[in-house]
């Protein structure tokens, strides 16, 4: 897993030139599904490590002062609510070269039968 804390994604939504970002795969669609795709591993991938965390703090019984009390729990949660969102990151993992991304319809190897 990629460490998306120390990602340098914006917070906030920034306007793009999309010809530009376009201009790798030559197709708007096509570098929109790149970003979409990789968007939701990352999204997946965080909350699953989110989960993990509060796993640690799962309580089987149902104790009302526990609930106001885990401060941790509370920090922990806020914590990923303030990282970038998963489309953001992706969009700087793009922009970056740093999305491995293929279209075997443009590969030059072409099975004819």
């Amino acid at each position: 897993m990629m460490d998306y804390k120390k990602s340098k994604a914006a917070t906030t939504t920034i306007s793009r030139n999309i010809d530009s970002m376009a201009e790798e795969t030559g197709n708007i669609y096509e570098t929109v599904m790149i970003l979409a795709k990789r968007s939701n591993q990352i999204a997946s991938e965080l909350k699953e490590e989110l989960n993990q965390k509060l796993a640690e703090f799962a309580s089987y019984t149902d104790n009302l002062e526990e609930v106001f009390e885990n401060r941790e729990q509370i920090e922990i949660s806020k914590f990923y609510e303030r990282l970038p969102k998963p489309s953001l990151i992706a969009t700087e993992e793009f922009l970056e070269d740093g999305i491995y991304h293929r279209n075997p319809l443009k590969d030059s190897r072409k099975v004819k039968f």
